[in-house]
């Protein structure tokens, strides 16, 4: 059967450790119910992948899935429009997208998928203002 990923938008997925672990190199954007781990593979041709994890710090398996099945529907619904080819994409979902209604939590993850990071490569809080 032919892969018609590119023709669907269908991001194609991330799912092993090795690869979750590259992503740690990419770029980090937070959300309410989320985090999104952004790493441009410099392949402009091939299509977006995603990968999805949710620790067990945010409840039981259960909940864990339940997480995990609301953010993977809500990429394929809304988000895979916003994605950049040659990019991967990871979600690190929250417990609070449990509770959060499916409209907020697809506002959320189109925004962030969306948005550029300003003053990259700089850490948070630091300017060059404050060099003497």
């Amino acid at each position: 059967m032919p892969d018609n990923r590119e023709e669907s938008h269908e991001p194609g997925r991330l799912k092993s450790r090795p690869e979750f672990l590259r992503m740690r190199q990419g770029e980090r954007r937070r959300g309410p119910y989320f985090i999104l781990e952004i790493l441009d593979r410099k392949a402009p041709g091939e299509p977006p992948r995603t990968g999805f994890t949710v620790t067990r710090k945010q409840g039981n398996a259960v909940e864990r899935n339940r997480i995990r099945r609301r953010l993977r529907e809500a990429v394929r619904l809304h988000g895979r429009f916003a994605m950049l080819p040659g990019h991967d994409y990871v979600i690190v979902g929250h417990r609070d997208a449990l509770s959060a209604s499916f409209e907020e939590l697809t506002k959320a993850l189109v925004t962030r998928i969306a948005s550029r990071q300003r003053d990259k490569g700089r850490a948070p809080g630091k300017s060059d203002a404050t060099k003497p």
